[in-house]
């Protein structure tokens, strides 16, 4: 079936689906039918708008297993991470809203309590749907209430340490709980540690496909009736299990394990489901599966079975549509390897996240300089400073909300020892599609707090480079680097530097200083100008290093009646509020208003949108600025000579 036979009217028969208990009264034979179409589905939908495509390929098959044993949203489905959950939103009644999924007014990429009662948990960071599954089961024994708790976890989630904090606890419980295991070997790229290396050897171990054999056999000539059967699975498997590979860490926690199972089959893995639920304790059930299954052009993507396109792609090749640009990460990726080059002790670390976040490019050249731990930033963190007690600096690149996971690790076991470690944070301030669960707002206000952490804010590609030789020539502490998503702004050249801080520019009357952090310093220039229409002299400034705040910008705001300052981060505890602060320190009565994000869950849509109705657009900024220069006194404070504000070159 081609995708567009598959797409017409949405498929003969997911055209008939608007809830799990359609697909609970299907035959095998048009479950298959079923399973093809909503790939066809996916694949026409996301090409248009970008998105999740390769997880959800993988769980058609998983989904609509789970929808037809359990009965949600009475049962609690439970998806980590969340990006995983598109055909769950398919078979619960929202297909309509894929003509604008991620857009505004559309469906949101995660689980959205908004838009069905099938969502419980808006959950898209990984590893923390078992410690949700966990409370759920606690909370639902204890109220008497028969409900089946599931939580379907990606094989790369099981790398991060809150899976197993939650694992032992719902041992400890023993509540009914189903942890779903989905096995693909892969996060976004392949999936690092230990662990991964176990179910890697037991999917590729010559017995496997005997394995598989044995049990679908099992289960399909044998009755389900409660826990007898479980004990008939579990003796099936536990025959055969050491001639495969050791399966008892698992077991050895106090959690009962079926598996393996192939995730593509409906059967099976159903098979597999109703024998977990019936156990009546926690049942850990193994599905391998295939990301990108089915889609070719998925299946042969090595770097990371088209996770997530960022936007449009061709269907045939899976190739984005829009002309490539330079982005930002790319900038990063290109100057870290020239630093590296000149540095033997500069080494890379990520979270699961090389390709994404650039240190691909470095572990390409230098790949036993660079370290990927899995989906475990707090690890991260920790063993970065391991690094840097050895001699090293390590370059920490995550997406700037990751790094909220490792605030106590960034305090306390780098910070506190003054160690050299630069934090390189991608995606930083609104990102817009992914939702608030993404958006990097936080890092200003969260790691300012940090004793003698810096933190830096290039605007363009030079200041990037610029400010990542900077943070790594740093030695007595950490730093941070961010950065937004999406294409490098064109550089903007300084016209002086006062000390660390960039003056854009200026004008000989000194009513505004407008301190614009880093991507919107091209907003800055804007507003100047359209300030200037109306009278007023605005000078714009760079601060580069907006952590600690420069003494030199303190004086620049001595010299001018009003200052302002905007960034992409929440205002509460920002940049804005750091300046305050500091110029309350020094005595300067300079007036100041700070714009920024408001501490919210502002939904999803594009940056631009975003951004518009927060007011954070030229027009908007300059329309403020313009008034409350406006109604400053009636006698306005004769502007200072430069040379008289402590600015120097």
């Amino acid at each position: 079936m081609s995708v567009e036979e598959g797409t017409a009217n949405h498929g003969r028969l997911l055209g008939t689906v608007r809830g799990p208990q359609d697909v609970k009264r299907m035959t095998v034979e048009q479950l298959d039918i079923l399973a093809a179409e909503i790939r066809d589905f996916l694949i026409a939908k996301v090409s248009r708008t970008g998105g999740h495509v390769g997880p959800n390929l993988g769980v058609v098959e998983l989904t609509l297993a789970m929808h037809r044993v359990f009965d949600s949203p009475r049962d609690r489905l439970l998806f980590d991470t969340g990006h995983q959950s598109y055909v769950h939103k398919i078979l619960t009644g929202r297909q309509d809203g894929f003509d604008k999924l991620r857009q505004r007014g559309g469906l949101s990429g995660y689980p959205s309590q908004a838009e069905s009662e099938h969502d419980l948990i808006e959950n898209s960071h990984a590893s923390t749907a078992l410690s949700y599954a966990d409370g759920l089961a606690k909370a639902y024994a204890l109220r008497g209430e028969p409900r089946s708790v599931v939580a379907v976890v990606g094989d790369g989630a099981l790398t991060g340490g809150m899976c197993w904090e939650a694992l032992n606890n719902i041992a400890t419980a023993g509540n009914p709980l189903v942890i779903v295991v989905n096995d693909n070997g892969r996060s976004y790229s392949p999936t690092i540690g230990g662990l991964a290396d176990h179910l890697s050897s037991l999917r590729l171990n010559p017995g496997y496909e005997k394995v598989l054999d044995t049990v679908k056999d099992a289960l399909g000539n044998t009755p389900f009736v409660g826990k007898p059967m479980y004990e008939v699975l579990h003796a099936v498997k536990k025959g055969i299990k050491d001639a495969v590979a050791p399966q008892a860490m698992f077991e050895d926690l106090g959690i009962k394990y079926v598996g393996p199972v192939d995730g593509h089959d409906i059967a099976a893995v159903e098979s597999a489901l109703r024998a977990a639920k019936n156990f009546g304790g926690p049942v850990i059930v193994h599905a391998v599966t295939r990301k990108g299954y089915g889609y070719r052009a998925a299946e042969e993507d090595e770097a990371d079975r088209l996770h997530g396109p960022g936007g449009a792609f061709d269907i045939e090749t899976g190739k984005l549509l829009a002309a490539p640009s330079v982005k930002w990460t790319h900038v990063f990726a290109d100057e870290l390897v020239k630093v590296a080059d000149e540095r033997p002790d500069v080494v890379g670390i990520t979270a699961a996240m090389a390709e994404p976040t650039g240190i691909a490019t470095l572990a390409r050249k230098y790949p036993e300089r660079v370290y990927d731990v899995g989906i475990a930033e707090q690890h991260a963190a920790t063993s970065a400073a391991g690094l840097a007690l050895g001699g090293l600096h390590p370059v920490v690149a995550v997406y700037a909300t990751f790094l909220n996971r490792a605030f106590d690790q960034v305090l306390l076991d780098v910070a506190m020892h003054k160690l050299p470690v630069t934090f390189v944070l991608d995606r930083a301030g609104i990102t817009g599609p992914d939702g608030p669960s993404h958006y990097g707002i936080w890092d200003m206000s969260v790691f300012g707090v940090v004793p003698g952490l810096r933190i830096a804010a290039p605007r363009d590609a030079g200041t990037l480079r610029e400010e990542l030789r900077e943070a790594v020539a740093v030695d007595d502490g950490p730093t941070i680097l961010r950065f937004p998503t999406g294409t490098v702004a064109a550089d903007l050249p300084a016209v002086r530097r006062v000390g660390p801080v960039d003056v854009l520019a200026e004008s000989a009357r000194t009513d505004v200083l407008l301190v614009a952090v880093g991507s919107f310093a091209g907003l800055g220039m804007e507003v100047a100008a359209r300030v200037a229409e109306h009278g007023y002299g605005v000078t714009v400034v760079d601060p580069r290093w907006v952590r600690p705040v420069p003494a030199e910008l303190v004086e620049l705001a001595a010299g001018h009646r009003l200052v302002v300052t905007v960034e992409d981060g929440v205002r509460v505890g920002g940049v804005g509020d750091a300046l305050a602060q500091a110029m309350r320190d020094a005595d300067v009565r300079v007036p100041l208003r700070d714009l920024g994000v408001p501490a919210d869950w502002h939904p999803h849509g594009t940056r631009a949108q975003i951004l518009a109705d927060l007011g954070l657009t030229a027009q908007d900024v300059a329309r403020d600025v313009t008034g409350w220069i406006s109604r400053l006194d009636a006698q306005p404070v004769e502007s200072v000579p430069r040379d008289q504000a402590g600015a120097t070159n």
